[in-house]
């Protein structure tokens, strides 16, 4: 194993750690969805611009981006704008283990667009464990109907789909540039989505009480940066389909935090359906072999 992927593992464990706390600090903010949204992407662009701004071979790179790169960049952020206004609008609806439980089950997706857009082959087993991830999906739907808690759970879903595409289209930009080339205009288109998200809702971005600014900035230093861009980070080391995979642990930290922050803890249904799609994710993306995507160079 290469120094680079070596350290890409534990990058991904830290990361895992920083995404936890993201459903717990947008909780806690108790602020509109779509402002908290914004606030943690235009936080997390005003955070970064200043180490792109003095790093000479950022803007070398931004200038020999071609028009593809350009435009698969504005992808990925419109798709992680996407992901951010579904799954944060979830955890007003459902509880902080289902919305998260479903928003991780994005490297299945990751695997059925490789199948579908690359055309991929996968081992049989990754179809059994998708079949445990419905089966586990069905029994919290079931347990949360009726009720807004439905809405939710597909909301968290639509939140991993986006993701999934994130994902993808990140793990080929980063193959071809530098970490802070592609996530500096990432964050930054995300953000500019959001922000028009979030008038087009009549929802303002200031006003808001001092508590809202302070969890929105946790969300972009320990969420966004200490989680989203590890992950990215690693994708230029381990690939799309084992950092996806690496998300698996989120509904796990997430849930516990739940507990100890917000003593919130899963139904029956939470538990079984959970544990079925954690089983299923398993299955799929680990028994399955989450092979490293060709190409992968180790980008800094």
């Amino acid at each position: 194993m290469s120094d680079g992927r070596a350290r890409a593992y534990p990058a991904l464990g830290a990361g895992i750690v920083g995404v936890s706390f993201a459903a717990i600090f947008i909780r806690l903010a108790d602020a509109p969805p779509a402002a908290v949204a914004a606030l943690r992407l235009v936080f997390t662009t005003v955070l970064l611009a200043p180490a792109a701004a003095f790093d000479p071979s950022f803007r070398q790179e931004i200038a020999r981006l071609d028009g593809r790169d350009r435009l698969l960049i504005a992808f990925s952020g419109l798709m992680l704008a996407l992901h951010f206004a579904l799954w944060i609008t979830s955890l007003a609806m459902t509880g902080v283990a289902s919305s998260v439980v479903f928003v991780t089950t994005n490297p299945l997706f990751v695997t059925l667009f490789s199948i579908m857009f690359f055309e991929e082959h996968v081992p049989r087993v990754f179809w059994a464990g998708l079949a445990l991830a419905a089966a586990g999906a069905a029994v919290i739907g079931w347990g949360d109907i009726p009720g807004a808690r439905v809405t939710g759970d597909l909301l968290a879903i639509g939140g991993a789909i986006a993701a999934a595409a994130y994902f993808l289209v990140g793990g080929r930009v980063r193959r071809r540039v530098s970490l802070l080339t592609y996530v500096v205009p990432v964050y930054a288109v995300a953000a500019v989505c959001l922000v028009v998200f979030a008038a087009a809702m009549s929802t303002p971005l200031v006003g808001h009480e001092p508590r809202v600014y302070v969890y929105c900035l946790l969300m972009a230093v320990v969420s966004q940066i200490g989680g989203h861009t590890l992950f990215n980070w690693a994708l230029g080391r381990l690939g799309t389909r084992i950092v996806a995979a690496a998300t698996i642990g989120e509904p796990v930290g997430a849930s516990l935090l739940a507990f100890l922050f917000l003593k919130e803890v899963p139904g029956a249904a939470g538990f079984i359906g959970g544990g079925l799609i954690l089983a299923g994710l398993y299955v799929s993306i680990a028994l399955g072999g989450a092979a490293p995507d060709p190409a992968i160079t180790g980008r800094r």
